[in-house]
């Protein structure tokens, strides 16, 4: 695979309303870019408008159910007849009521992580924004993640997975900024073009020279701070593209390294439900994971 110079297109930042606002004065999008950034910013928002206003709603029901409750009580309290009946329904408002309450404590758990969230990217943003202004990184949200992309050019020569000067010194930049992130895990994804490597050179094919490109980048991150028990690599070559492979400026955006922030387990739904669920019949395969981001 040949690399096609260093042309990159630096890109927007991420994060409810400074996402706009970064991406657009430091990075130049291109309109789709910026309508994509809007696009990401409204759904944030939208998600944080509906769990704020669920929250709301739960609040008047808990009250409501609060009421009710007393209410059945003292009612309870001064019946000499139809006993039964009373305990029975203020047992089901009982039952009602803690089930109101512990939705209201997931939904208020889901908007801390939210709020935590979004300071961190808030925080890493702000420190990569002269990086992001000199097009060295992009910075962008995918499936609730954030990614930092930076173009292969920067950090290695065409077909070679050795970190450059210029590249080390990004890194280093880059590491100095997840070293300040704790309890995070980091997924780093190398990227190739669609371009095939000549037979006979040091890597068998792109597979081979995006793993061996990822793995150089995990091994300067850690040698320079990051934990290396919150640290994975892997190779997508050319088959996870973020443009068609028509162009050379395309292709040029193609090949990348990724870095990806993972999300927290406590952030992951919940599937105990699916412990007691029977095994899957031996000849049955199991379903492909899903994209690391």
């Amino acid at each position: 695979m040949k690399d096609q110079g260093k042309g990159h297109r630096a890109g927007r930042a991420s994060a409810l309303f400074l996402l706009g606002s970064v991406a657009v004065a430091a990075c130049h999008p291109t309109r789709a870019e910026y309508d994509e950034v809007q696009r990401q910013k409204a759904e944030l928002q939208r998600q944080l408008n509906d769990t704020s206003a669920e929250r709301t709603r739960l609040q008047g029901e808990l009250d409501g159910l609060s009421t009710r409750a007393s209410d059945l009580e003292h009612r309870l309290g001064e019946s000499t007849g139809d006993r039964e009946r009373l305990q029975r329904e203020g047992a089901q408002t009982q039952s009602e009521l803690e089930a109101a309450r512990a939705r209201e404590a997931e939904l208020r758990r889901r908007q801390q992580q939210q709020e935590a969230r979004l300071s961190v990217f808030r925080n890493m943003l702000e420190q990569f924004r002269s990086m992001i202004s000199a097009g060295q990184l992009r910075v962008r949200v995918v499936r609730g993640r954030m990614v930092i992309e930076l173009p292969a050019g920067i950090l290695f020569d065409s077909g070679r997975a050795e970190l450059k000067p210029e590249g080390q010194q990004v890194l280093r930049q880059v590491a100095s900024v997840l070293a300040q992130i704790r309890g995070r895990d980091f997924l780093v994804a190398g990227h190739t073009d669609n371009q095939r490597i000549t037979r006979g050179g040091r890597y068998e094919d792109n597979w081979d020279l995006s793993t061996a490109r990822s793995a150089t980048v995990v091994r300067f991150l850690a040698a320079n701070q990051v934990p290396t028990d919150h640290l994975g690599a892997a190779g997508y070559a050319e088959f996870q593209p973020a443009r068609e492979n028509d162009t050379d400026e395309n292709r040029a955006q193609n090949r990348r390294v990724e870095i990806v922030l993972m999300p927290n387990i406590e952030e992951l739904p919940d599937l105990s439900s699916l412990d007691g669920a029977p095994a899957q019949a031996p000849h049955t395969p199991p379903a492909p994971a899903a994209p690391a981001h």
